[in-house]
């Protein structure tokens, strides 16, 4: 008996430290407040609620939005001076690259294009992603961007990243207003947070680094 309910007791201890690993890495540290990455596996994606024309749509642009402010930051790893633009470089990619994998898991559960990564596509790793869609650089930003170095990478990498912020926002605040799939906009709600105290501390460090301190 004593043996059977210490099986037990084992169990139900592993169960709740995968569910406290599962829910901590979606975080991703992010203060114990809830984040996109709380959505559900593509799997379970239908049970979390039906979603509309404008959930696709979110995921459908958020996507390249995201991978390019992905590849600004890798290159700031070995570009960028000051050690505080190194560090935010870092945390957005610890942060989008997982909501880019939750987004891409809602479309293929939805039955929904995920947008291309393949070799070969531009800087933003879609189809002319950049067109149109808010915030977002074309290749004549990412090439100067690419090629900058030292202070000037500092000051430009901020400077493009604070537009590329201000236009995940308004495509989040799109979402929260007229989407329907609860963890989507629950990842919109994170990415106004977020991103809107990131654009407070970008401009700051463009005020440190003399450069123009956003709109």
């Amino acid at each position: 008996m004593n043996s059977s309910r210490t099986l037990a007791r084992r169990a139900a201890l592993a169960a709740t430290a995968v569910t406290a690993a599962l829910v901590l890495a979606a975080c991703g540290g992010d203060d114990g407040k809830d984040t996109a990455a709380d959505a559900p596996a593509p799997s379970s994606a239908s049970d979390a609620g039906p979603h509309n024309d404008q959930d696709v749509s979110f995921a459908q642009g958020m996507i390249p939005h995201h991978r390019q402010a992905v590849r600004m930051a890798e290159l700031a790893a070995g570009r960028a001076s000051a050690a505080e633009v190194k560090d935010l470089a870092s945390r957005i990619r610890k942060a989008q690259d997982p909501e880019i994998r939750t987004m891409s898991g809602w479309l293929e559960a939805w039955g929904e294009d995920v947008p291309s990564a393949s070799p070969g596509m531009d800087h933003s790793g879609g189809h002319a992603a950049g067109s149109g869609m808010a915030g977002m650089m074309d290749d004549k930003d990412m090439d100067e961007l690419s090629k900058a170095s030292g202070k000037a990478f500092d000051t430009l990498f901020l400077t493009l990243m604070v537009e590329h912020h201000e236009g995940a926002v308004e495509m989040a605040g799109t979402e929260k207003a007229e989407g329907r799939y609860g963890p989507a906009t629950k990842l919109a709600d994170a990415v106004v947070t977020a991103q809107t105290a990131e654009i407070g501390e970008m401009n700051k460090l463009l005020g440190k680094t003399g450069g123009k301190t956003g709109s």
